[in-house]
């Protein structure tokens, strides 16, 4: 039971990362490394701030600007510098080890001592007893709601259908007299932001910040959007974002299962293959698709 509880709380905590991801990859086909380099600027915030006695919760927002600020750079070097999509996001994943290093002021900050989103009066108040079990898991799955509620609502404002049809034709948004530069740049914020926001509540959760801890943090994104969006296609009700979350999920019980037969060590060689095959399934469906129409 512990198992199945540890599992959901981590799938979703990282199914705000895959939100993010989903912007980036989805939305706008933008394949944006800066997600290894945000997940642990939201971490190393947080944990800078904790550490001086700041508000838990307040941590949530102040990462999520900081991530905000990382998907601008990003965008900026792409669309002002005319520097190559996959090479903005290498460029700022790259400065971005160094910044996180300086914010948090060393490459591991423990802060089990302090209060945290999950740990302070209030909750340990609302989570007595055999709830306390379940207290990470349901704070966890309350901001990744809210998170997609907010999301679905921006999608359906004029700014969100620009930042669809940015993806999907650049050229309309350009006849629409909107420069698809700056609707690149903000999807590329929020999208960082989401990732910020998933590397603090991670944080709070572990209890300490780590500077490798965004190490192949894209992978676990793209698996678990296209888990996600691959399983629940056919169920027009869902919304992309039900699915990601769910993926994100499925992807993280997928890891569970795998390491029961295999080492700790092991943890980079599976999530690897586990990639590799989603990435064989995701391409093998969508040539099915052709072929039938």
């Amino acid at each position: 039971m512990n198992l199945i509880v540890t599992t959901v709380e981590q799938g979703l905590i990282y199914g705000i990362l895959a939100l993010g991801v989903y912007i980036t990859y989805k939305i706008l086909d933008f394949p944006d490394l800066t997600v290894d380099g945000s997940f642990p600027l939201g971490s190393a915030v947080t944990a800078a701030l904790i550490v001086k006695g700041v508000n838990p919760y307040l941590t949530l927002v102040i990462s999520f600007g900081a991530g905000v600020l990382a998907g601008v750079c990003t965008g900026l070097i792409h669309v002002k510098f005319k520097v190559r999509d996959l090479l903005s996001g290498i460029i700022m994943m790259t400065a971005l080890w160094t910044i996180n290093l300086r914010l948090a002021g060393t490459a591991n900050v423990p802060i089990f001592g302090e209060k945290s989103i999950f740990d302070n009066e209030l909750m340990d108040g609302i989570f007595t007893g055999s709830l306390s079990s379940y207290k990470v898991c349901v704070i966890s799955l309350v901001i990744a709601l809210i998170a997609k509620i907010i999301l679905d609502l921006y999608m359906k404002t004029k700014s969100g259908f620009l930042l669809r049809a940015v993806g999907d034709n650049a050229n309309l948004v350009t006849s629409l007299a909107k420069d698809q530069g700056n609707v690149k740049i903000l999807g590329l914020a929020i999208a960082n932001g989401l990732v910020c926001l998933s590397g603090s509540i991670f944080c709070q959760e572990q209890r300490v910040f780590e500077i490798s801890s965004g190490t192949g943090a894209i992978v676990i994104g793209l698996a678990s959007v296209i888990i996600g969006t691959s399983l629940f296609k056919s169920l027009t009700f869902m919304k992309a974002t039900t699915a990601v979350l769910i993926g994100s999920v499925i992807y993280k019980a997928c890891v569970a299962a795998a390491l029961k037969f295999f080492e700790p060590q092991d943890m980079k060689l599976i999530t690897a293959v586990l990639f590799l095959i989603i990435l064989i399934i995701g391409m093998e469906r969508k040539k099915k698709v052709k072929g039938n129409a």
